[in-house]
C-alpha cells in the first residue's frame, strides 16, 4: 500500500503533518531524516519536514540524495524546502530578521501544487533562512507580499518547495495544498482508516512481540488506555499493566478506573495503593514544580518495585498522544519504531515500545 513518507528533521510539527495527511484519508509514516532509500518502501510521496537547524552548517541533517532518483514527488516544507534548494544547486542563507507569523502569499503560474485555490491567501510562517537562488530547473511558484521567494517547484521532476508551514491550522488553506500534493500531484487515493490503522497496527504488534511479557504504566487516561488495549488485543495476558493510585485521585476514581480496565477492556492490570508513600513525599511541600517532580520521582521508584517483580518482562510499552509528541518537539522520536533500550525504567536489557 502506497504511503507518504514524512522524512523528520527535527520540527515540532512532524507528527502534525503525518495526522494531517491520515485525515485526508490517505497512509503516512514517519522516517529519520536522513533515512537511507532503500528503507522507504511502497512510497508514493515523501515530505520533508521543517527543522531548527540550518541546511548550510557544518553538522546539519540533509536527506539522502538519493531521494532525488526514485522517481516520487517531494514537497519540502520550510527546513524542507531548503534542504531541497541547497542540495540540488541552489542557495539558502540567514535572514536579516526571523519571520514569525501569518503573512499574505501569492501564487506566481500555474502550479499543480495550487490548483483550485485563489491567488493569494494567508500563510504561516516561522523560519531563519531563506532561499535566495533557486536550483536549475526550478521556479518560483509563489512570493511573498514583499516579493521574497515563499515556494519553488520543479514539475518535471515533481520537485516542490513551501518556506510556509501547510500543516498547521494557522495556514487556513494548508489542507487544500497538501490535498493538492496527495492526490493531484501524487496520484495517490484514499487507503487508510482508523479501523485499518487498528488492524495493522494489532498485526504488527502480533509479528514483532513474538515472546516475553510487556509491562506498561496505565492510569486509565486516553493515551495509556490505548496503547494498552491495542497490544493486549495482540498478546493478550502477556500484557501487564500496572495502575498506581498516588492518593491524589478523585473520590472512588480508584475503583471506577479499575472496574473499567479488567471488567469492560478486559486488562491484565496489577493495582499498588501507594497513596500513603506519594503524600508523604509531598507533605510541606508548596512549589508546584517541586510537588510535580517529586510525584514523577515517585511514580517512576514505585512502577520499578513492582516491574521488577514480574517474571519474564521483556518490553516497556508507553503511550503517547499526538500532542504529547508535538509539544516535546518530535526530533528524538520516531513514530511506530521499536528502538532498543538499556535500563528503561530500570529494566535492563528492555526494549522501548511506543505507540502513537
Amino acid at each position: 500500500m502506497s504511503h507518504i513518507a514524512v522524512l523528520d528533521f527535527g520540527s515540532q510539527y512532524t507528527l502534525l503533518i503525518v495526522r494531517r495527511i491520515r485525515e485526508l484519508g490517505v497512509e503516512s509514516r514517519v522516517y529519520p531524516g536522513d533515512v537511507e532509500t532503500k528503507e522507504l518502501k511502497d512510497v508514493g510521496g515523501i515530505i520533508l519536514s521543517g527543522g531548527p537547524g540550518s541546511v548550510y552548517e557544518e553538522d546539519a541533517v540533509l536527506p539522502s540524495e538519493g531521494i532525488f532518483g526514485m522517481g516520487v514527488p517531494i514537497l519540502g516544507i520550510c527546513y524542507g524546502m531548503q534542504a531541497i534548494a541547497q542540495m540540488l544547486g541552489g542557495k539558502v542563507r540567514a535572514v536579516g530578521k526571523k519571520e514569525f507569523g501569518d503573512t499574505e502569499f501569492k501564487v506566481v503560474g500555474n502550479s499543480r501544487l495550487f490548483y483550485g485555490m485563489p491567488g493569494e491567501f494567508k500563510v504561516w510562517m516561522s523560519h531563519g533562512d531563506e532561499v535566495v537562488d533557486i536550483p536549475a530547473g526550478f521556479v518560483v511558484s509563489g512570493r511573498t507580499k514583499v516579493g521574497k521567494v515563499a515556494s519553488i517547484e520543479d514539475p518535471r521532476r515533481k520537485f516542490y518547495g513551501l518556506q510556509f508551514h501547510p500543516e498547521v491550522v494557522h495556514t487556513p488553506l494548508g489542507m487544500d495544498v497538501l490535498s493538492n500534493f496527495v492526490f493531484g500531484v501524487c496520484g495517490l487515493s484514499k487507503n487508510w482508516s482508523m479501523r485499518n490503522f487498528v488492524e495493522s497496527k494489532v498485526k504488527e504488534l502480533k509479528s514483532t512481540l513474538t515472546d516475553g511479557n510487556v509491562v506498561c504504566g496505565i492510569s486509565g487516561g486516553v493515551d495509556s488506555t490505548t496503547a494498552a488495549v491495542l497490544v493486549s488485543r495482540a498478546i493478550g495476558e502477556r500484557l501487564v499493566s500496572i495502575f498506581v493510585n498516588n492518593g491524589l485521585l478523585r473520590k472512588n476514581e480508584e475503583e471506577n478506573v479499575l472496574r473499567i480496565l479488567r471488567d469492560e477492556l478486559g486488562l491484565n492490570v496489577v493495582y499498588v495503593d501507594a497513596s500513603s508513600r506519594f503524600l508523604n513525599a509531598l507533605s510541606g511541600v508548596v512549589d508546584p514544580e517541586e510537588k510535580r517532580k517529586i510525584i514523577g520521582k515517585e511514580f517512576v521508584d514505585v512502577f520499578e518495585e513492582v516491574a521488577m517483580k514480574i517474571k519474564g518482562v521483556k518490553y516497556l510499552l508507553q503511550g503517547t498522544l499526538y500532542p504529547d509528541v508535538i509539544e516535546s518537539g518530535a526530533g528524538g522520536f520516531k513514530a511506530h519504531r521499536i528502538k532498543s533500550h538499556h535500563n528503561v525504567g530500570g529494566l535492563p536489557e528492555k526494549m522501548k515500545l511506543q505507540v502513537v
